[in-house]
């Protein structure tokens, strides 16, 4: 497996809803600095598996894939339905986006190694479990969401 199909073996499993597809990209001593996540390929597995009970209708865009040496990058778009609990949190039925940038370190073909960032603020937000942030004055011609939701 080279780096790029990292980032595209990703994708399959969020798509596939199959947490048991981490054996093929993920190895065994994987170290995730997610902090929802634990480290190594078990760990993986259990969250995903977490994932799909919570979200089962996942579906992921692979946006980008970017490598540098050992390392890849994807760029996700992720929709769902919050259908079940995820981190004690009991299912809303709303609908969310979240985006994430992906970073894998990349040896003899598995992941060794991932950082991430996500929009957490507004996956939490748009699930009900977090109060909206409001700024005070919004540049013109700007609409939040709830407008962008009404149109």
């Amino acid at each position: 497996m080279t780096q790029q199909t990292v980032a595209h073996a990703f994708a399959a499993l969020m798509n596939g809803h199959d947490p048991d597809a981490v054996d093929g990209f993920v190895a065994e001593d994987y170290v995730n600095h997610n902090p929802y996540v634990e480290d190594g390929r078990e760990a993986n597995r259990a969250f995903w598996g977490r994932w799909f009970a919570a979200f089962p209708d996942t579906r992921v865009t692979l946006e980008d894939v970017l490598v540098d040496g050992d390392r890849v990058v994807g760029r996700f778009t992720y929709r769902a339905t919050h259908l079940g609990s995820l981190l004690g949190e009991e299912p809303t039925g709303r609908s969310v986006e979240m985006r994430s940038l992906d970073i894998w370190r990349v040896r003899d073909g598995m992941a060794v190694e991932h950082w991430d960032e996500l929009n957490t603020v507004e996956f939490f937000t748009r699930l009900g479990l977090l109060a909206p942030m409001s700024m005070p004055g919004k540049p013109a011609g700007v609409q939040s969401r709830e407008e962008d939701d009404a149109s």
